[in-house]
């Protein structure tokens, strides 16, 4: 896993290449990414969705020579174990870092809004959150912090990460038959990794205007 970070990083850039990603590490490096962004707080940053919609496209062309159902369960069980990982983590060490009073990024009051979206939405946050860029890695950690009841999150959080792997790359693979995708997979890549990043930018919009209106300490 550490080889595959420093990978990554020296990658730069292209690491957000979600069909570069597939080729150059293969299955394993595709499930090890799938788990990193589902259940590490740094992996915000790998692609999701596109990578699973990538390797469906890949599969579908012959360039990624797997089945398609043997690797969507495998990707399931990433992204489950990943979010478990990520529960874990939060029921651990969220405690101690959201008590910082005086912290900017990771405030006490997060923890009483994660409960609140939780009893609010309840099991379809869960689910939900598998489809989003960011949530999706940071609501497992949210949902250990805030002390979530570990069945309710294992069972919900199993079928939201099933949905996911097997639609996305379901999709990607039906797609990737059309000749006119074939074509033009690299516009279909940019395309989606574009859409990916609109709710980073987003969340660092809100970053930035609540710093700009927090008044001074």
């Amino acid at each position: 896993m550490t080889s595959l970070a420093s990978d990554l990083l020296a990658l730069g850039p292209a690491a957000l290449d979600p069909e570069g990603l597939a080729v150059s590490f293969g299955l394993l490096g595709v499930l090890a990414i799938i788990f990193a962004e589902c259940g590490l707080l740094v992996g915000f940053f790998l692609p999701g969705d596109s990578l699973l919609f990538a390797v469906g496209l890949l599969i579908a062309g012959d360039r990624f020579n797997q089945n398609l159902i043997l690797v969507a369960t495998l990707i399931s069980i990433a992204a489950i174990a990943g979010n478990f990982t990520g529960y874990f983590i939060g029921a651990k060490a969220g405690p101690a870092v959201f008590s910082r009073p005086k912290s900017r990024i990771f405030k006490p009051e997060y923890v009483t809004r994660s409960q609140e979206f939780f009893d609010k939405y309840g099991p379809a946050a869960l689910i939900l959150a598998r489809f989003t860029p960011i949530v999706r890695t940071v609501i497992p950690a949210m949902a250990g912090t805030s002390k979530m009841n570990f069945t309710r999150f294992a069972i919900y959080s199993s079928v939201g990460g099933v949905l996911w792997a097997f639609s996305m790359t379901t999709l990607g693979y039906f797609l990737g038959q059309i000749e006119w995708v074939q074509k033009n997979l690299g516009i279909i890549t940019l395309i989606i990794v574009a859409i990916s990043l609109v709710p980073i930018f987003q969340e660092f919009r809100k970053y930035k205007k609540s710093i700009s209106t927090e008044p001074p300490s």
